[in-house]
């Protein structure tokens, strides 16, 4: 009785290990499955975008270029990347390879979702899209769509690792989940280094890479002048003027809100003028008249468009900027060989005319190779003059004391001019056409909009057909922050632009193009004074 008691208990056991060894067997292969099926998912994912990018590269690696985050580091992330895919796709078929494959998977799925996560919260803008499938999604449901694929590699890998250490340890059995968080804190981490970084050498250590945020000024409408003879002569009062050359003593004004125009006649009571080239330009509440080959400057006001004031003593200049009511910034040829000198002038002051002969810096002659743009601030707090021919601008106060010297964002430091001394006629002039690296300049504010010629790094060739160039800096610290791009209308050139705290304005052939300013550019105006830079 008990031989056989023990008889069925010895089959009992038997049969229960028999039935828990086919419950686990049938466990780790489901386990098995999951796991193939994901890393089937994961390199038909990785194939395809990789693929996708090494068709178009050239595209991918300009994107690349254009991104707020990658792009000082364009170049070799263009090849990493596509290349990292197809190692890691190749892993995960090989069964040998597959642990690793799966950790590296993970690691890049957590690299481009948090890439993702920090475009949308925290960088200056929103880039277009890098192609492959992002291309055909929005950057909100790429997240989400990066989100799924970490959770099922996650699972991937604990189902992976489980079936390889079934009966170890409890110690070694957490490993996975261990080494899952150790690559989302270091994968994380990557990210977060490259944005930081990427920030400090895009604003501070520029490699000639623009930015192109997404729509920074929208078209809002476009009116016939009837002719192309007006120029920006400023605003005031929410409304934008035009001074006409043909016709120097009458502007029109237009309210950018409703588009009505209104002409206006200056009164000029002085009889004895003669006018060369002069020029309107408005700044608060007043307006000047100037002319610096006569030389003379008179200042009236913009309630009854009145010539109320003669500046006396007046020097000759070739142009000339208001930096407040009573005092002019302006540049002369009156240095060593008839040279370019900045200066500023107010009548009320003794002396009324100070020169700076250091705010402008010979290359070759000192008169073609300075030539540049000057520019009153808007804050009217100083002056501002950027060189034509080389990627550098001057702030000075309305004393005309140096505050800062900063660059533009290309590379051409010197001026790539050839000048010819006709002795017999006592004149210089360009001996081949010049390189323009800033072909015109405007200050809103703090920022300094600048119409630039020289193409930067990862930009097409169309753009440059297409578009005109602008390039936006602070001038509160000398710092690169985007490019906008206008778009020609029937191909016709950008004669002159203007901008506001709320819009910009271009003028092409007889038309006048008004766009509204996006808040990507409206946060970054402070009105704030040029100050020395330290």
């Amino acid at each position: 009785m008990y031989k056989c008691y023990s008889f069925e208990i010895q089959n009992f056991t038997l049969w229960n290990s028999t039935s828990l060894g086919m419950t686990l067997t049938k466990n780790q292969e489901f386990k098995k499955y999951v796991v193939e099926g994901i890393c089937l998912l994961y390199t038909l994912l990785f194939v395809y975008a990789a693929v996708s990018k090494l068709l178009d590269f050239e595209n991918f690696q300009v994107q690349l270029g254009q991104s707020p985050l990658l792009s000082p580091f364009a170049i070799w992330i263009s090849w990493i990347v596509p290349i990292a895919e197809l190692i890691i796709a190749l892993a995960l078929i090989i069964p040998k390879f597959r642990s690793i494959g799966l950790l590296a998977a993970l690691s890049l799925m957590i690299m481009f979702t948090t890439y993702i996560f920090v475009i949308l919260h925290f960088s200056s803008f929103v880039p277009c899209s890098c192609g492959g499938i992002l291309e055909k999604m929005t950057w909100n449901i790429h997240l989400i769509f990066n989100v799924v694929f970490i959770v099922l590699a996650a699972m991937a890998i604990v189902m992976h690792f489980k079936n390889r250490q079934e009966g170890t340890s409890g110690n070694i059995r957490f490993f996975p989940v261990r080494i899952i968080l150790i690559i989302v804190v270091f994968s994380t981490a990557a990210i977060v280094v490259l944005f930081l970084s990427s920030e400090e050498i895009m604003h501070h250590q520029n490699p000639f890479i623009r930015r192109y945020p997404q729509h920074p000024i929208a078209l809002k409408t476009t009116i016939d002048l009837k002719f192309n003879s007006y120029y920006f002569a400023g605003h005031a009062n929410q409304k934008i003027y035009l001074g006409n050359f043909t016709d120097p003593l009458h502007m029109l004004e237009i309210d950018p809100i409703s588009n009505q125009r209104k002409r206006i006649k200056i009164i000029v009571h002085s009889k004895d003028k003669h006018y060369k080239m002069v020029k309107i330009v408005i700044k608060g509440s007043y307006f000047y008249l100037m002319d610096g080959n006569i030389p003379f400057i008179l200042r009236g006001g913009t309630a009854d468009w009145r010539i109320t004031k003669e500046f006396k003593s007046c020097p000759y200049f070739s142009i000339a900027q208001p930096i407040d009511s009573s005092t002019i910034a302006f540049r002369s040829g009156r240095g060593k060989n008839a040279e370019h000198v900045l200066g500023v002038f107010n009548p009320d002051s003794i002396p009324n005319k100070n020169y700076n002969e250091k705010l402008l810096q010979k290359q070759l002659d000192g008169v073609f190779d300075t030539d540049g743009i000057l520019m009153g601030s808007e804050n009217q707090k100083g002056m501002v003059y950027l060189y034509y021919y080389r990627n550098e601008f001057i702030a000075a106060d309305k004393k005309g004391n140096l505050l800062s010297r900063g660059h533009t964002i290309d590379t051409i430091s010197k001026a790539q001019i050839k000048v010819a001394f006709l002795k017999d006629r006592g004149e210089r002039k360009m001996a081949a056409p010049p390189l323009v690296v800033n072909e015109s300049a405007v200050i809103s504010q703090n920022l300094l909009f600048v119409q630039s010629r020289i193409p930067g790094r990862f930009e097409p060739e169309k753009l440059w057909k297409q578009a005109e160039i602008i390039d936006v800096y602070n001038l509160s610290n000398n710092t690169y922050l985007l490019s906008l791009a206008v778009y020609k209308s029937q191909n016709k050139k950008l004669q002159y632009f203007y901008v506001t705290s709320t819009h910009f304005y271009a003028l092409v052939s007889n038309e006048l193009i008004i766009y509204d300013l996006k808040k990507i550019i409206r946060k970054e105006m402070k009105d704030i004074g040029l100050r020395k830079i330290r």
